[in-house]
């Protein structure tokens, strides 16, 4: 399974900040429960990443129409 592999699993997807400090993802589905923490800067490094991705999808789907 590859990140362009599609899967109709459905997820609930959590994000927000832990009293340690920390950023936790926390993704449920298919009865696993999967809780990520993160210092800021991680996170920080993620939702940039999260940001190009979706940049590089809306040009996808631009030179496609």
């Amino acid at each position: 399974m590859g990140i362009d592999t599609e899967r109709d699993i459905e997820a609930n997807l959590q994000i927000g900040p832990t009293d340690k400090g920390m950023v936790r993802i926390y993704v449920e589905g298919g009865g696993a429960e999967i809780p990520m923490d993160f210092d800021p800067e991680e996170a920080e490094d993620i939702a940039e990443e999260i940001m190009a991705a979706a940049k590089s999808a809306r040009q996808l789907t631009k030179k496609k129409k």
